[in-house]
């Protein structure tokens, strides 16, 4: 890491271009010199922060995730009740990918550069939503049920939704269609009562 804050400034430099070069071009189309040039800094720089373009790739998956994290959290500390916690994470990974399509991109190739990114990217997003779901549950806020399965579904509901309105549109989906997606996740898609039949 670097030891001065001139050296934080290039070292976010170099992430900031690699964010926009690996989102816009891919990781194969990308390259250090690439970077480098969108970053204004010579190619020697580079070897100083990073090995590899392997290594500022991984870093800035690592960097994506962090900053989701921190989108969410800063999302969820306004929730009055639990069932706005619920909107406000699913609305808060729509909006990080309305505001950073490159960044959704990155986070779907980084399985094929470093599987082992991709599922801690995802692991660590499940492991706090769960812990939140736990909480809740202790409190009474929802029903007992398995934290992590429940996670990970809610998780899955946000991305493809992120992928079909805010990636492929641009725009983020309106009020019905996330209500519908509340709805389900509060509810499931099942009529409320039913009789069984014989």
């Amino acid at each position: 890491m670097p030891a001065t804050a001139r050296g934080e400034a290039t070292r976010h430099k170099l992430l900031a271009a690699a964010d926009v070069e690996f989102g816009a071009r891919g990781f194969h189309a990308a390259s250090v010199s690439s970077i480098t040039n969108r970053a204004d800094v010579g190619q020697g720089t580079f070897y100083l922060y990073f090995h590899s373009k392997e290594e500022v790739f991984i870093t800035l998956v690592r960097e994506i995730g962090r900053l989701l994290r921190q989108d969410i959290a800063r999302a969820l500390s306004s929730a009055p009740s639990r069932s706005d916690v619920e909107r406000q994470f699913l609305v808060a990974l729509l909006k990080f990918t309305v505001e950073h399509p490159g960044r959704y991109r990155i986070v779907q190739e980084s399985q094929f550069v470093d599987e082992t990114v991709f599922r801690e990217y995802h692991e660590r997003l499940a492991k706090a939503y769960a812990d939140s779901l736990s909480e809740a549950s202790r409190r009474g806020d929802i029903k007992p049920g398995h934290a992590e399965t429940r996670a990970w579904s809610i998780m899955g509901v946000g991305q493809f939704l992120a992928m079909r309105h805010c990636l492929w549109t641009g725009r983020m989906p309106g009020e019905a269609i996330i209500d519908d997606a509340l709805d389900m996740i509060e509810h499931g898609i099942m009529p409320a009562s039913r009789e069984l039949k014989a």
